[in-house]
């Protein structure tokens, strides 16, 4: 009966791993092992915790258990103590491999995100913006983009500075959909949201679970077709983990591209170098290395005319 032999297979492999898994950590691969252990897809898990009479989205099951997020929230807590009894898992199992990822410093954590992860969160972009009635094009073509991001002491975002130059594609536009994607482990609700020159910070909504943040930004004049306007805003972040990349997505193409990364003077990473993606799935290319330059521990990129596809800068600790 080779097919029962074959399954019988696949079943010792699986609780072998699980078993591997509860012993040595961390907590996300155990997770995961355990889930392909029980055969669960992750709406099934949803249900289960559901009947505990607690609620966990399915996006932060799949990065809890990418280790793109850690539970920390109470409410999280519980559900992996549930979790334990639904996965039939010893007690405390899953809740001391969590503590102990706890006590690894953050620099041992990854912070590259997945791409599904980034799936998840144009899912989520996609639910926030229709809570704005934004347009899928915003009537906007961009001329000019000029990001400044701030790496504090604690290696983390600090800030992301962008300077837009646009021209109105039809009559009437009067506002500018600003988004941001916080680093793994950030708390979109304690970021700020600042208008610099010539707009107005109106509506902003977040994602907990996958760290988007979307602002609504006034702009001081009502464009005709056309018109050309430049205005520039702040996102104050500095709630995430260690930060090792910052990468932008364009849908479109578009005008020039500039990307400054600034570092503290007590936090200089080892290297630094510029990439770019045709896709999110892509593989990365075109590397260069990047030297820090001036007194501001800065390196940069200039795309003067960006196409559909990613770029971004990315940096080692050690």
């Amino acid at each position: 009966m080779p097919h029962a032999t074959q399954h019988a297979d696949v079943v010792s492999v699986a609780d072998a791993e699980l078993d591997s898994a509860l012993r040595g950590g961390p907590f996300h691969v155990a997770l995961r092992a355990a889930i392909a252990a029980r055969g669960l897809p992750l709406q099934r898990v949803q249900h289960h915790l559901s009947r505990y009479g607690v609620k966990v989205g399915v996006t932060s099951l799949s990065y809890w258990q990418q280790g793109a997020r850690r539970p920390q929230r109470p409410e999280s807590l519980r559900a992996v103590r549930a979790l334990e009894e639904i996965l039939q898992l010893p007690e405390e199992s899953l809740i001391r491999l969590l503590a102990e990822d706890g006590d690894r410093s953050a620099a041992e954590r990854p912070a590259a995100r997945s791409y599904r992860s980034l799936l998840a969160a144009s899912d989520v972009l996609g639910q926030l913006l229709g809570e704005l009635d934004a347009p899928p094009d915003g009537g906007l073509h961009t001329l000019g983009h000029h990001e400044r991001i701030g790496i504090g002491a604690r290696r983390e975002l600090r800030s992301r500075e962008s300077h837009h130059i646009v021209r109105a594609q039809r009559e009437g536009v009067d506002r500018f959909i600003a988004v941001h994607h916080g680093d793994p482990g950030c708390v979109p609700e304690l970021m700020t949201v600042h208008a610099l020159e010539n707009c107005r910070t109106g509506r902003v909504r977040s994602h907990h679970d996958t760290g988007v943040l979307v602002a609504e930004l006034l702009l001081d004049a009502r464009l005709r077709a056309g018109d050309t306007f430049l205005f520039r805003y702040c996102v104050e972040d500095g709630t995430g983990g260690v930060s090792r990349e910052y990468v932008r997505g364009f849908g479109s193409p578009g005008g020039q591209y500039a990307l400054q990364v600034r570092f503290d003077e007590n936090a200089l990473p080892l290297r630094c170098h510029r990439f770019a993606q045709h896709s999110p799935a892509a593989p990365r290319s075109g590397r260069r290395e990047l030297a820090l330059t001036g007194h501001h521990h800065s390196v940069h990129l200039v795309e003067p005319r960006v196409r559909s596809g990613v770029v971004g800068i990315g940096w080692d600790w050690e």
